[in-house]
C-alpha cells in the first residue's frame, strides 16, 4: 500500500482516529495535507509524521464551518503539491442531545459533520477526477442504528447523512475513476466523548460500554486508521459506495 508522490488530505488531523490516519499514510510515504483548529497539536502529528520518512507535511489551520477556510484547504493544497489524490473527510462533533433541546444541536451537527464535508468534497472533486483519486469518509455505527447508551440525535442524524452522501457521490463520480467510501467506527477510544459533554468519567464510561460488546471491548484509534488506509489504496480499487463498520460487534446488538 505504497502512496509515494499521492497527495492526502486530512480533516480532523490534530487528534484521535485522523492523527493516527496521518501517521499510518505518512509511513507509507504519503505527502500529507493536515486540517485542523488546533495549530500545536497539528505541528505535533506533523513532526511525528515526519519522522517516520522524512517528507513533511502541509499544515493547515482552518475552522471548516467557515467557506473561505474550506476554499482554502484546496487552493493551499494545489499551490503546495498541484494535485489532490485522497480526501479523507475526518472532521466531526458529537452533538449529544435530545429532541427536546432544541434545533441549534442538530445546525451544528449538520454544519460540522455534513456541509463541511460536503462542500470539501465539491471543491477537491475536480483535482480527484484528474487523478482518479479517492474519498474516505469517516462515519459511525451511529448512523445505522440508534445508540441507546447516548443521546445522540443530532449526531446520529448527521451521520446517516454522511452515509448516503457516500453512496451518492460514490455513483456520481465512479464513471469518472473516482471511488468513495464509508469507514463506520462504533465505540472508539478517543476524546471523542469528552468532547461529546460526557465529562471526567468518560474513559471509565468507555471501558463499561466496550464491556457489553460482542468482542467485550471497544476499538482503538489506530484499528480505524489502517481501514481507511487500505480503502484510499490500489488494494481497495473495486470498492466504491460501501460503507465499513469496525465495532467490535455493536451493530450486533
Amino acid at each position: 500500500m505504497d502512496f509515494e508522490n499521492k497527495v492526502v488530505i486530512i480533516t480532523g488531523a490534530s487528534a484521535g482516529i485522523g492523527a493516527d490516519a496521518a501517521c499510518a499514510f505518512a509511513k507509507q510515504s504519503a505527502k500529507l495535507v493536515l486540517v485542523g483548529r488546533n495549530e500545536q497539536n497539528l505541528k505535533q502529528i506533523a513532526n511525528k509524521c515526519e519522522g517516520f520518512t522524512g517528507i513533511p507535511a502541509l499544515i493547515i489551520q482552518a475552522d471548516i464551518t467557515i467557506d473561505a477556510n474550506v476554499q482554502n484547504i484546496v487552493d493551499k493544497t494545489i499551490e503546495e503539491f498541484g494535485r489532490i489524490d485522497v480526501l479523507v473527510n475526518n472532521a466531526g462533533v458529537g452533538v449529544h442531545g435530545s429532541i427536546l433541546d432544541g434545533v441549534q444541536l442538530f445546525d451544528n451537527a449538520m454544519n460540522l459533520n455534513m456541509r463541511s464535508a460536503y462542500l470539501l468534497t465539491g471543491l477537491a472533486a475536480p483535482f480527484l477526477i484528474e487523478s482518479k483519486g479517492n474519498i474516505v469518509n469517516i462515519s459511525s455505527v451511529a448512523g445505522l442504528k440508534p445508540i441507546k447508551a447516548f443521546e445522540f440525535l443530532p449526531y446520529s442524524i448527521s451521520k446517516a447523512a454522511m452515509d448516503m452522501f457516500t453512496k451518492c457521490v460514490a455513483l456520481e463520480l465512479g464513471p469518472k475513476g473516482v471511488r468513495v467510501n464509508s469507514v463506520n467506527p462504533g465505540c472508539t477510544r478517543t476524546k471523542f466523548v469528552v468532547a461529546a459533554g460526557f465529562g471526567a468519567n468518560s474513559e471509565s464510561l468507555l471501558d463499561k460500554f466496550g464491556s457489553t460488546l460482542p468482542m467485550g471491548k471497544i476499538a482503538e484509534s489506530d484499528e480505524v486508521a489502517d481501514l481507511v488506509v487500505y480503502l484510499a489504496s490500489d488494494r481497495a480499487r473495486s470498492i466504491t459506495g460501501s460503507i465499513y463498520v469496525i465495532d467490535n460487534g455493536e451493530m450486533l446488538l
